[in-house]
C-alpha cells in the first residue's frame, strides 16, 4: 500500500495535509491517534466511502475485509444463524452459481475470452476460499471465540458483546488478504481477546488496526502509522505501540533541545544587535558587525523550528451534589431470564455501602449489561427486587451509548434544568466540543466523540451512584487514563462492568462480583461473591479464566 501526498479537508477543518506513506505485504500495522484525527476516515478511503480532495492511494489487488466500530446487521441477517451469518464471510456457494452460469455461457460462446477470463477469476477466489477446510475452519474459529454454543442461535437474540463477536468471527473467516480492523476489542472479554490476539500475530495477509488498547496492538503489530490531529501529517513507525512512544518521545525531546539551542542563538544575536544599533555612530567597527549579525539574525528567524502544541485533553469534574446514605443500592434475591431462554442468576443478592467501587466481571453473554439494566430498570426481573436508599441519586453510563438521542444536537443531549447554556458549554468545552460544534446532530459523531458527549451528560446529573458499561471503549489511552483519575477520587458509590484490567486497578476496586460462564445442563450459574479484591485476584480471573468458587 502506497499513499502519496495526501489532501483531504472538511471545509475549512484539514484532516490530512500533504501525506505520504508506505506498507508493505503481510505487514501488521497500528494506526493511531487521538479522536478526531482521521484514522477511521483512512478506512473510508480504502474502502471508497471517502474521496481525497488531492494525492492518491496505492492498493494491492486484494480481498478487503472490515470490520467497523459500530457493528449493524440487516433485519436479514438478524434472521440468520450464528453459523449461517459467519460462513456468508466466504460466499462460496453465491460464487459457484456464478459459475455456473459463465460455463452456460461459454457453452454459447465457446471462443469468448472474456467468459473465460472470468470463469479463471471465480474458480481462483473458490480456491482461496478452501472449500475443502471449509466446515473446520469455521468451526475452529467459533470455538475459539466462544461462540460455539450459540450456533443455532439467532444474531437477533445477541447480547452487543455476543454481536460483536460474532461479527469478527466472520471478518476473520473471509480469509482476506487485507484486513481493516476498527477498534475490534472493544467488546471482546479476556478469553476471546487471548484467541484473537494470536490469530492476528500469525495471519497471512496485512492487517490494519485502529484499536486504543495498548495490550493488544503491542502483541500483533510491527508497524506504527500515527495519524497526527495538530500537525494533520502521517508517519510509520517501525515497531508495536510501546516502541512507537518510544521513538515519538525521542524524537520531541530531540525537536525541542534544537528549537531551545535556536532560540539561544536568536537571543544572543538579538542582544548584539540591539547593543550595536545604540552605539555611537563613530564606532563604525560595531555598527558594521551589527549589520552582518541582524542578517545572520533574519536567517535563524526564518529556520526557527515550530514546537508540537500538545493536543487538548478531556477534563472532568466528578463530584456528587449529595450524599447518599450509607447503604445506596441493595440487591434482594433477584432473578432474571429472557423469554424461552435458560436462568441468568437466581437468588442474586448483595448490598453496597456509600463510596464503594463494584466490579462486576465475566464473559461475553453472561448478563453483565442485563444486571446493570436491571439495576436501573431498563428491565424488570422475574423476582427479586432492587432498592435504592433514601437520597441515591443514579447516572447511568450504557455500553451502547443508548442515553443519546442520535436526532439532537450535542448540546441538546446535555442540557438540563440545573445549568445554563453558558455552564453546558464551558462543560461541553471540557470534552473538547468548542463553538458551532455544540450544534452537530449525534448521529454524525464518530464512536470516540459520541462516548464524550455520553460522559459529559452523565457526570453532569452529579449523581452519588454511577453505573458505568465499558467505560473505556472509544477512548484513547490519554483519555482512559485522565476518567481512572478522576473516578479514583470520586466519593460516591461506582458500579462498573469492564475488560480493561489496568483501568479496573486505576480506578481502585474495593469488590467483585464473577458471572461464570454456564456450566453445560445448569439451570442455574454459581456466581461469586468476591469480598476482598485484589489485582492478583483479577489478574486470576482474567487470564485463567477462573470460575473464583
Amino acid at each position: 500500500m502506497k499513499a502519496s501526498h495526501l489532501q483531504l479537508a472538511y471545509g475549512t477543518k484539514i484532516i490530512y495535509d500533504d501525506c505520504s506513506f508506505n506498507l508493505e505485504d503481510q505487514d501488521k500495522v497500528g494506526i493511531v491517534g487521538v479522536n478526531g484525527a482521521g484514522k477511521t476516515t483512512l478506512f473510508r478511503i480504502i474502502l471508497g466511502q471517502q474521496k481525497l480532495d488531492d494525492g492518491k492511494l496505492e492498493l494491492p489487488s486484494l480481498r478487503l475485509g472490515y470490520l467497523p466500530q459500530e457493528i449493524t446487521v440487516s433485519n436479514e441477517q438478524s434472521d440468520m444463524t450464528v453459523w449461517d451469518y459467519v460462513a456468508a464471510g466466504r460466499p462460496v456457494d453465491e460464487l459457484q452459481n456464478q459459475l455456473n452460469t459463465e460455463y452456460e455461457k461459454l457453452a454459447k460462446y465457446p471462443d469468448s475470452a472474456a467468459i473465460l477470463n472470468r470463469i479463471n477469476q471465480l474458480q481462483d477466489l473458490i480456491d482461496s476460499y478452501d472449500i475443502s477446510n471449509f466446515d473446520y475452519e469455521l468451526l475452529k474459529i467459533l470455538d475459539k471465540m466462544c461462540l460455539s454454543d450459540l450456533v443455532d442461535a439467532k444474531v437477533r437474540h445477541l447480547s452487543g458483546g455476543q454481536k460483536s463477536k460474532v461479527a469478527f468471527a466472520r471478518v476473520l473467516f473471509e480469509n482476506a488478504g487485507l484486513l481493516l480492523l476498527d477498534e475490534p476489542t472493544n467488546h471482546l472479554d479476556v478469553e476471546t481477546k487471548t484467541f484473537v490476539m494470536n490469530f492476528l500475530r500469525h495471519y497471512h495477509g496485512t492487517v490494519l488496526v485502529i484499536s486504543h488498547d495498548v495490550e493488544f496492538l503491542n502483541a500483533i503489530t510491527n508497524k506504527t502509522l500515527f495519524v497526527n490531529k495538530v500537525t494533520h501529517k502521517m508517519k510509520v513507525y517501525r515497531g508495536n505501540y510501546s516502541e512507537f512512544r518510544r521513538q515519538y518521545a525521542e524524537e520531541k525531546a530531540a525537536e525541542d533541545a534544537c528549537i531551545t539551542e535556536q532560540e539561544r542563538e536568536i537571543k544572543r544575536l538579538s542582544e548584539f544587535v540591539a547593543r550595536a544599533r545604540a552605539t555611537k555612530r563613530s564606532n563604525t567597527a560595531l555598527i558594521g558587525m551589527g549589520h552582518q549579525r541582524e542578517k545572520v539574525l533574519a536567517k535563524k528567524l526564518a529556520e526557527l523550528g515550530t514546537r508540537e502544541r500538545e493536543y487538548a485533553h478531556v477534563a472532568l469534574n466528578v463530584s456528587p451534589a449529595k450524599q447518599s446514605n450509607k447503604v445506596p443500592l441493595e440487591v434482594q434475591k433477584l432473578s432474571f431470564n429472557y423469554p424461552n431462554s435458560p436462568v441468568l442468576y437466581e437468588d442474586l443478592s448483595f448490598t453496597l455501602t456509600r463510596g464503594e467501587k463494584f466490579l462486576i466481571v465475566g464473559e461475553n453473554g453472561v448478563g453483565k449489561s442485563t444486571l446493570l439494566k436491571l439495576i436501573v430498570s431498563d428491565l424488570q426481573p422475574t423476582d427479586g427486587a432492587v432498592i435504592f436508599g433514601n437520597n441515591t441519586t443514579v447516572a447511568y453510563y450504557a455500553q451502547e451509548l443508548e442515553i443519546l438521542d442520535e436526532r439532537r444536537t450535542i448540546l441538546e443531549n446535555v442540557q438540563s434544568y440545573d445549568f445554563t447554556d453558558t455552564e453546558l458549554r464551558g462543560a461541553l468545552s471540557n470534552f473538547l466540543f468548542y463553538d458551532d460544534d455544540i450544534y452537530k446532530k449525534v448521529a454524525v459523531l464518530s464512536p470516540g466523540e459520541k462516548a464524550r458527549v455520553a460522559l459529559c451528560k452523565i457526570l453532569l446529573q452529579r449523581a452519588n451512584l454511577i453505573i458505568l458499561d465499558e467505560p473505556t471503549n472509544h477512548f484513547d489511552p490519554e483519555t482512559q487514563k485522565i476518567i481512572g483519575e478522576n473516578l479514583k477520587d470520586y466519593s460516591g458509590t461506582i458500579i462498573m462492568v469492564s475488560h480493561n484490567p489496568a483501568f479496573v486497578e486505576q480506578i481502585g476496586i474495593t469488590r467483585m462480583l464473577v458471572i461464570p460462564s454456564r456450566e453445560p445442563d445448569s439451570t442455574n450459574p454459581r456466581l461469586a461473591l468476591v469480598k476482598n479484591y485484589s489485582r492478583e485476584l483479577l489478574e486470576y480471573y482474567y487470564y485463567l479464566n477462573s470460575d473464583l468458587v
